[in-house]
């Protein structure tokens, strides 16, 4: 046969391309290896009608948790269901992240980073630049591509914050920012001042729409001084998430939340910024628990959330919803003059945190008008495979990785995950295994050691 798996009378859109047509993909060795009007049915071991279905090169999301520590053994199952294909760990631990790949992956591929926290990974909120590069290092001998700024959780100091963005530049590894220093949370001066640090430096900047939820004024007017501040760092990858919920840290110390946005939303809603609120908040259902049922994670509240947080001696991840609509409309839709987004593309920061939307929600804004679906495509794709230098990725020309997401065009419901031309999920059915890692040629032997395949990148294109 010509073909290992053939999908026939696909509505194609491709941003890269230009595609937006009734197309049939021939899928060979992992590989988009033929896109046409029409190629015959038996040319192909394996055959999907797939009329009246979107067919997009696969979603990539630069934000997910899948480690012990957040997300846990059910996101790569969660992430298939969703369409995804590439998914981004942002906080690791890189070993437990390639643990669970290993024993619960779904077939995706995945990367990681490490994340810099005073107390755990570093001594304390001020660590040296000798100290950085030491735990940079590690970190990628360890399979991660480069480390992440927890600021907006677990700050550092301004000083110490540049010097993990500088160490991280000078070095060619990747660096990425939830925004938040020990003089600004997590919020919109927290952004501003996180830019500031970055200077020219490359650096990922978390989802933009968490600093702009009415702190200081009301979230329009944040929104958009947001998007016009992020402009003029071009330097900077950004994305947002799309989901009204967030995901924080319900691990509580000496009666207190460990993260001060667990902190924060307590105070939002008038609960103290104690364990005693947070289970108050549990309770009444504004804080909202997740845990693992039926091999996914759902949220639960009141006695029930009371009785699992405690059964999880008082950890685990909690959401709030705090995320108002009118800000994340604004954040996903912001455009510069010349038609381009602001905002690079959509993320999850979901995984194993259930608010796995970026299929549902990107297309909503289709469906609203302000987004093309070539604009999905990109926003979902492209542009991330892009600042990764993941040229085979984000489209489907021939000689693509045949990495693609299949979506019923009526109710945006994610019907097929293919990734490398293998099927792993289908209508539910989630049938993939391991993971391919996304690294550096340090990290190579960290993941196979995991017992994973491994897959070198050149950061940002280089």
């Amino acid at each position: 046969m010509k073909f290992d798996v053939l999908l026939k009378n696909c509505h194609l859109v491709d941003f890269k391309n230009d595609i937006e047509a009734v197309m049939d993909i021939g899928i060979l060795g992992g590989k988009v290896e033929e896109v046409k009007t029409e190629i015959r049915s038996d040319l192909a071991s394996e055959l999907f009608d797939l009329q009246g279905a979107l067919v997009v090169p696969g979603v990539i999301d630069p934000h997910m948790h899948a480690s012990a520590w957040l997300g846990g053994r059910a996101a790569h199952k969660m992430l298939a269901l969703a369409g995804v294909t590439t998914a981004f760990d942002l906080a690791g631990p890189v070993d437990t992240t390639l643990a669970l790949a290993r024993k619960y992956g779904a077939g995706l591929n995945i990367c990681c980073l490490n994340s810099i926290r005073p107390g755990y990974t570093v001594e304390d909120s001020d660590p040296s630049a000798s100290e950085l590069q030491r735990f940079l290092q590690d970190s990628l001998t360890s399979g991660a591509i480069g480390y992440k700024l927890l600021g907006g959780h677990y700050p550092l100091s301004p000083e110490a914050t540049r010097r993990a963005i500088e160490t991280a530049n000078d070095s060619g590894a990747y660096v990425a920012f939830h925004a938040g220093t020990l003089e600004n949370g997590s919020n919109l001066k927290g952004m501003e001042e996180a830019l500031a640090l970055a200077g020219k430096n490359r650096m990922h900047l978390a989802h933009i729409n968490s600093y702009c939820r009415g702190q200081f004024d009301i979230p329009e007017n944040e929104a958009v001084a947001a998007l016009r501040r992020l402009q003029e760092y071009p330097n900077v990858f950004a994305e947002s998430y799309l989901s009204p919920y967030n995901g924080t840290s319900a691990k509580c110390t000496d009666g207190v939340p460990e993260s001060l946005v667990t902190r924060r939303c307590l105070e939002l809603a008038s609960y103290a910024p104690t364990e005693d609120g947070l289970r108050k908040a549990i309770q009444d259902g504004w804080a909202n628990f997740v845990l693992e049922r039926s091999g996914i994670n759902v949220l639960v509240s009141g006695q029930d959330g009371v009785e699992n947080w405690l059964a999880a001696d008082k950890a685990g991840t909690v959401s709030f919803r705090v995320n108002p609509g009118s800000s994340r409309y604004l954040i996903a839709a912001g455009r510069k003059r010349d038609g381009s987004f602001v905002v690079n593309a959509f993320s999850s920061d979901g995984g194993g945190i259930p608010r796995n939307e970026i299929v549902p929600q990107g297309l909503a804004l289709v469906k609203w008008g302000e987004l093309s679906l070539k604009e999905f495509v990109a926003k979902t794709s492209f542009n991330t495979a892009k600042m990764l230098g993941l040229s085979g990725k984000g489209h489907l020309g021939e000689g693509a990785d045949a990495d693609i997401t299949v979506i019923d065009e009526l109710c945006h419901d994610v019907l097929m995950t293919i990734v490398a031309g293998k099927i792993v999920m289908y209508r539910g059915l989630v049938v993939g295994q391991g993971a391919t890692v996304l690294t550096t040629e340090q990290g190579c032997q960290a993941v196979k050691n995991a017992g994973l395949s491994a897959s070198v990148i050149s950061l940002f294109g280089r």
